[in-house]
């Protein structure tokens, strides 16, 4: 495939998109010392708005240098399904009454583990939670975790290293947990109707393999850190904050009505708003609704959208050259600088791929979703939520990489070894 001036570009301002996203910090530092800007630099700091500031540049390109017209057909043409249903999802799944019932849901299950309660509550997290993403889908897992993580351990002033290898599981045991199902995680969902792989067909081939994986790494650092966890107290809840049942019921049903339409735009998004208007007419039974997070990780997924449209041009080749074993770890490799649901779409536009191959640029692709936030839709949502507990409100890029670098080599012993 010969890149058009406009691919080059496209590819040019994706590498500046990544290089941005890993200077973050650095940009919130400026706002502290350069107070006469502090606006712009703290705009420029915010890791959700890199890649749409930088679609927004292309765009500018486009219209420059191929016209209007041009550049408003490529928008039109763009699929912005997942970022609207991740913003919903995000909303309705951190809502009082969900919050509610997957707390009481958890700290059930820790109940029955024999450990000290924060050790077991913190183990339960990152265990149960990210497999249930193959039910709820990877975003709402993803912010049901994130915000029982900072209520319950990162509010308390957790050191550095637990507050970062936290993150790392994390990220990593979503990205692989939502494997049990196909209709869960973003890369599967991209391939599951063109290969014809079911919900049995991943948990055959994918998900009992992310199960050990998951429990594995929250085990491990369970661990690690069990001394620091033991010394967390945990408050106990409330009755008077409680959600009546029918209250609960009904939101559990809307998320459930937004998750079994998750392709369908027009239906998911009404079901969304009928959930506005029911917790605007009840706001007792409401806390504030993260719309400011949900709207930001939107932005940053439909930048990530534009930009990535611009790839495919040296992605497929770089896929179509490699065998099943070095498509797997090039695969886990490219997801940590591309979504990897845009790496596992452009695998299914390739004709007479192998079940070897298959197979191994969704594992691979699924592997390395936690090794930076730009690796996996879910990873924003996670780190707009859990990111005002670290200093200076903002992660690390090479921070993040580094914790889950050991998670995500379990990962991969999970998928090539069992």
């Amino acid at each position: 495939m010969e890149p058009t001036t406009i691919n080059i570009i496209g590819a040019a301002l994706f590498a500046i998109a990544i290089v941005h996203t890993f200077s973050s910090k650095f940009f919130n530092h400026l706002a502290h010392t350069r107070p006469a800007h502090a606006g712009l630099w703290h705009l420029l700091g915010e890791v959700e708005v890199v890649f749409g500031f930088w679609a927004m540049v292309l765009i500018l390109f486009m219209v420059f240098v191929a016209g209007k017209e041009e550049a408003v057909h490529y928008m039109d043409t763009r699929n912005y399904t997942e970022p609207m249903f991740v913003f919903a999802i995000m909303v309705v799944a951190a809502s009082k009454p969900v919050l509610q019932f997957s707390s009481w849901l958890i700290r059930m299950v820790a109940r029955f583990i024999p450990l000290p309660a924060p050790v077991a509550l913190y183990f339960t997290i990152l265990t149960m939670v990210p497999i249930m993403g193959s039910f709820i889908t990877e975003p709402a897992a993803m912010t049901l975790a994130a915000l029982m993580l900072s209520d319950k351990f990162y509010s308390k002033k957790l050191s550095n290293p637990l507050m970062y290898g936290t993150l790392g599981v994390l990220f990593v045991n979503v990205s692989i947990g939502g494997t049990l199902t196909s209709f869960a995680a973003p890369p599967v969902l991209m391939v599951a109707t063109t290969w014809n792989w079911d919900s049995w067909y991943m948990l055959a081939h994918f998900g009992w393999k992310a199960a050990i994986a998951v429990i594995i790494n929250a085990g491990m650092t369970t661990l690690i850190f069990q001394k620091e966890l033991r010394r967390i107290a945990m408050e106990r809840t409330t009755q008077k904050a409680e959600v009546p049942l029918l209250m609960v019921f009904i939101h559990l049903f809307l998320l459930f009505l937004i998750v079994a339409f998750a392709h369908h735009p027009p239906v998911f998004l009404g079901v969304f708003l009928l959930f506005m208007g029911l917790a605007s007419a009840y706001p007792r039974f409401q806390e504030r609704l993260i719309l400011r997070e949900g709207l930001l990780v939107a932005f940053f997924l439909a930048g990530l959208v534009v930009l990535g449209g611009q790839q495919a041009w040296w992605l497929q080749p770089v896929l179509v050259k490699m065998d099943a074993t070095t498509v797997y770890f090039g695969a886990t490799a490219l997801t940590a600088i591309t979504d990897n649901a845009a790496l596992t779409y452009l695998g299914s536009l390739v004709e007479g791929l192998s079940d070897e191959f298959k197979y191994a640029l969704v594992a691979g692709a699924v592997t390395g979703g936690g090794l930076t936030v730009i690796a996996n839709a879910p990873n924003p949502a996670g780190m707009s939520i859990l990111r005002r507990n670290f200093e200076d409100e903002s992660i690390n890029p090479l921070g993040l990489f580094i914790s889950a670098l050991p998670p995500t080599i379990v990962a991969i012993l999970a998928f090539q070894l069992f």
